[in-house]
Order: structure tokens, then C-alpha cells, then sequence
């Protein structure tokens, strides 16, 4: 099914994301724990695209064993530094494995590459032209409340945004937040410039106080102090501190559902427990969370 298919039936949704083995040796590893999350049926799940397609073979294998599990799948495909033709065969794998949803994204940038002014793809908005160009797919795209860390201004990043809309993408999925003020500030600005497909809030439940460290890093996500101090008083307890963060996305989620946001993806770090206690949390709110 596609994903805007999904969203038509109106109503809130709840998916959760998983990212692919890097190598054969744990494969068997995070397929276990990806089929455990495709068992929790949320309404569609996500596959991620490691650095410059190096998950490739992976993403699209684990995307075809959630279909074939009866949920949604969502294949990440990215195009750094990647020609038509690569982009083409990719779109094909993606197309014969029974993938109808496909989330454009440009991709970061290889260590030590400052430009992209060589490449064939320099915006995700060119990706979502070809995608559409070589397949029937619902294509989506990443967008970023706190802004990209490589445009200069928000008006500049919200133009980027509206040229992936107007490029053929039907909804957009945000970076991960911890304030939903700024999450509410950025919807006002797409609307008001125009950009009116559905818009996925992405949440993290951040269950490893190093793991922030890097979040904080690659994201540039603006940090709460009552996150901070979240992080403080449990960092140093594993149990406590993964209670304490399902706690807060909890919260988040529920705040962005009182206030009229629809759709919630979870980034769940292929931790099918953390999914199942949101889902949990959620049971009597969202259709999809409701266990028979």
C-alpha cells in the first residue's frame, strides 16, 4: 500500500523506523529484531540507507521481508555522488522486491567532500524527480525543524523544502526534535509558504545517555533542559534512563496528538521493546497501537 493511501484514510497514525545491518555477520542479528518490530503492525516502517549506499543490498532486503510481514514499507535511497543509471537499477531492485514507498533523500556528505558541485544529484528534490520519472512510487522527503545544517537561513531550507513538494514528494518526515515548540514554529512556516503535504513529526526515544552525545553532533538538535537534566539524574542507570525516555516521546507524542499533528514516526533504533511500551502507552489513541 502507499503510504498517501494511508494517510487518506485520515485519522492519526503511528511508524517506526529500523536501519539495516552494515555486514553479512549480523545480519541474522537485525533481522530478528526488525521482524519483532514489523510484529507490532504499526502503519507503515521505515528501512534506512547507510552512508553513500553502503547498506544498499541490506535496505532492500529488510523492506521486502516487512512487506511480506504485511506492513507498509518505506525504503530509504539516497543519491550521493550516484549517476541516473545507478539510480535507475536502484529504483528497479526497489520495484521488483514489491516496494511501493521510497524516501528521497540527497544524503550526507563522505568525509572530506565539502561540495556537491561535481556531482550528477546535488538537491534530494532532483532524486524525487527521477524516482517518479522510472516507477509508480508514493515518494517522500526528510525535512528539518531546527533548519539543515547546511542551509544559511530557514526562508532558504523552507524553499528547499517546497522544491521537493513541487518536484513530485507527498509528505515529508522531520529530523528528530525535543521541543515541540519548534516543531509547531516550522509547521506554521511550511504552511505559510505554501507546502501543504502531510507532515510526519519524528521522535526519538534516546535510551543511551552516549548516544546523545552524537545525536547532538550529527542533528544539531536543539536540546531541552528538562532533557538535560533527564540525562543527568539516569544517564548512569540503563533501565531507569530507557523508563525515563519513553516517558518524555510519550509525552511528546501525546502533546503533538492534543494539538492536532496526525502522523508520529518513531526512530526506534531497532529496539523492539521501546516500540512496544510507546505502542503500549498509546493503545486507547491510535488505531494502529490497539492490540487484538
Amino acid at each position: 500500500m502507499k503510504i498517501s493511501e494511508i494517510f487518506a484514510k485520515g485519522g492519526p497514525t503511528l511508524s517506526l523506523e529500523v536501519f539495516p545491518p552494515k555486514t553479512d555477520d549480523v545480519y541474522e542479528k537485525v533481522e530478528k529484531a526488525t521482524d519483532e518490530i514489523a510484529a507490532l503492525k504499526p502503519d507503515f516502517m521505515s528501512v534506512t540507507y547507510g552512508a553513500a549506499g553502503s547498506t544498499r543490498k541490506y535496505t532492500t532486503a529488510i523492506a521486502s521481508n516487512v512487506e511480506k510481514q504485511g506492513v507498509t514499507a518505506l525504503a530509504h535511497l539516497t543519491c550521493v555522488n550516484a549517476s541516473e543509471e545507478s539510480i535507475r537499477q536502484q529504483v528497479e531492485n526497489l520495484k521488483e522486491a514489491g516496494i511501493q514507498n521510497i524516501l528521497a533523500l540527497r544524503g550526507d556528505l563522505p568525509e572530506g567532500v565539502e561540495s556537491t558541485e561535481d556531482w550528477v544529484f546535488k538537491h534530494a528534490s532532483e532524486l524525487v524527480s527521477v524516482i517518479k520519472k522510472y516507477g509508480d512510487f508514493c515518494v517522500g522527503g526528510a525535512c528539518y525543524p531546527e533548519k539543515h545544517p547546511e542551509a544559511d537561513t530557514m526562508a532558504e531550507d523552507i524553499a528547499n523544502m517546497k522544491r521537493k513538494v513541487e518536484a513530485g514528494c507527498e509528505f515529508l518526515t522531520t529530523q528528530m526534535f525535543f521541543d515541540n515548540n519548534i516543531f509547531y514554529n516550522y509547521l506554521y512556516r511550511l504552511r505559510e509558504a505554501g507546502v501543504t503535504v502531510p507532515v510526519v513529526a519524528g521522535i526519538m526515544p534516546v535510551t543511551n545517555a552516549k548516544q546523545m552525545t552524537r545525536i547532538i553532533k550529527l542533528s544539531q538538535a536543539f536540546i531541552p533542559r528538562r532533557y538535560v537534566a533527564l540525562l543527568d539524574r539516569f544517564g548512569h542507570e540503563p533501565a531507569a534512563l530507557k523508563q525515563a525516555a519513553i516517558a518524555y516521546a510519550t509525552d511528546q507524542i501525546l502533546d503533538l496528538l492534543a494539538n492536532g499533528i496526525e502522523h508520529i514516526h518513531i526512530y526506534t533504533m531497532n529496539k523492539p521493546e521501546v516500540a512496544a511500551k510507546i505502542q503500549e502507552n498509546l493503545s486507547e489513541i491510535i488505531p494502529s497501537c490497539r492490540k487484538s
